[in-house]
């Protein structure tokens, strides 16, 4: 019913996380309204990415340089790092305009079932960093599910006794409702509470 170029075009969409076949179809056929100019550019913008886009050799965040501007910012604490599991976290953490010193991305989830072992992460190169940089405390911002717990709960383990260990906080969103919450948040929320 579809040409096979279109279908194509659908099943590279779909490989997209967050895109399923019906949302692919939809790109794919706004693609193919789009003028030539417009198909082009988008073209262009995948290949130029994927051409000068690399990861920063001292955290792992994605940049066009050797460094990334984070690092290389003086005016940030370079005694305190934020470990994450993906780049995209840290535009997430970013944005808060909160925080204001260094990130290490662990490119990863550690997740043995997956086949995620510690040695696919960028572990060692963050001990490597706590090591030799005088960094003062590292922050454990990874995702506040199983496997981010477990890697959190192996990251203090293998840093305890050389940094200061912190996990952020969590429990209820801003917003939301008690009779909406799970167990586990408001028992985060309850245990992690603060005097105001």
């Amino acid at each position: 019913m579809i040409s096979p170029s279109v279908d194509n075009l659908v099943a590279q969409l779909t490989r997209l996380p967050g895109i399923g076949t019906r949302t692919a179809q939809r790109l794919a056929f706004h693609i193919l309204r789009a003028s030539g100019d417009e198909a082009a550019a988008l073209s262009a913008a995948i290949a130029e990415v994927k051409e000068r886009v690399r990861f920063c050799s001292e955290c792992g965040n994605l940049t066009e340089d050797e460094t990334c501007a984070i690092c290389l910012d003086a005016r940030r604490d370079h005694t305190v790092i934020c470990v994450v599991e993906q780049p995209v976290d840290v535009v997430s953490l970013e944005r808060t305009a909160e925080y204001r010193g260094l990130y290490h991305v662990l490119g990863g989830a550690l997740s043995p079932l997956d086949g995620v072992d510690p040695g696919d992460l960028r572990i060692d190169e963050l001990i490597r960093r706590v090591e030799s940089n005088g960094v003062a405390e590292v922050v454990l911002a990874t995702n506040p599910n199983m496997t981010g717990e477990a890697k959190a709960a192996y990251l203090a383990d293998r840093l305890r006794g050389r940094v200061r260990v912190t996990r952020l906080a969590s429990g209820l969103p801003v917003g939301g409702d008690l009779e909406y919450a799970d167990e586990v948040t408001l028992g985060r929320a309850l245990s992690g509470r603060r005097e105001i």
